[in-house]
């Protein structure tokens, strides 16, 4: 496992750095073997220090958990223990997921980053008819899921929204976090078989 501990404007000691490693290790053994890489971030926000836990535990498959306190030990314990209750919640899946994975079981993708709209704009970074310029432009994959390996997904790597092909009809699908806390599932194409 590739582990880095960061510190944002904050020192990261050894013996902070040896309680990360040794925890980490012992939770992704448990649960999931070894994990390709973990980045560990511990940064202050107010009277308050802020876990974030990553960690790429297999082909696609991305989890992240934070974690806060008014120390960092029991800050990074937080994200610990959200990434551990994660992996208990989701272990079969993900196994039996990374299992049954099929090379080209994603589709390539364009993503764009679009200069946003503020007060300090000085409109240089817009085009002639007033619409943002793209300010970055890189590739990602659309994987091929079922809905609920897509939910488990999101869930897992504490995402916002995430566009999937839907297994099921080979479709373009979204699933996104409400504001009420529930997930909304967009399917252009239904359920219908073709």
């Amino acid at each position: 496992m590739q582990l880095s501990v960061k510190g944002q404007q904050l020192d990261v000691g050894d013996a902070l750095r040896t309680h990360v490693s040794e925890t980490l290790s012992r939770i992704l053994d448990k649960y999931f073997g070894d994990a390709i890489e973990v980045a560990v971030t511990v940064s202050r926000h107010a009277h308050l220090y802020r876990a974030v836990v990553s960690a790429h535990v297999g082909r696609g498959i991305q989890l992240e958990a934070q974690g806060e306190a008014k120390d960092p030990y029991p800050a990074f314990d937080a994200a610990a223990d959200r990434l551990s209750t994660r992996l208990r919640r989701y272990k079969r899946r993900l196994r039996d997921h990374n299992n049954k994975s099929v090379e080209g079981a994603s589709l390539p993708a364009q993503q764009y980053i679009l200069a946003g709209e503020g007060p300090e704009e000085t409109g240089d970074e817009s085009n002639e008819d007033g619409q943002p310029a793209v300010v970055a432009e890189m590739t990602t994959e659309i994987p091929t899921l079922t809905v609920s390996e897509a939910v488990m997904r999101m869930d897992l790597g504490n995402l916002p929204a995430m566009m999937f092909r839907n297994s099921a009809h080979s479709g373009l699908n979204m699933i996104y976090r409400r504001s009420d806390g529930n997930i909304g599932w967009l399917d252009p194409r239904g359920n219908r078989g073709g």
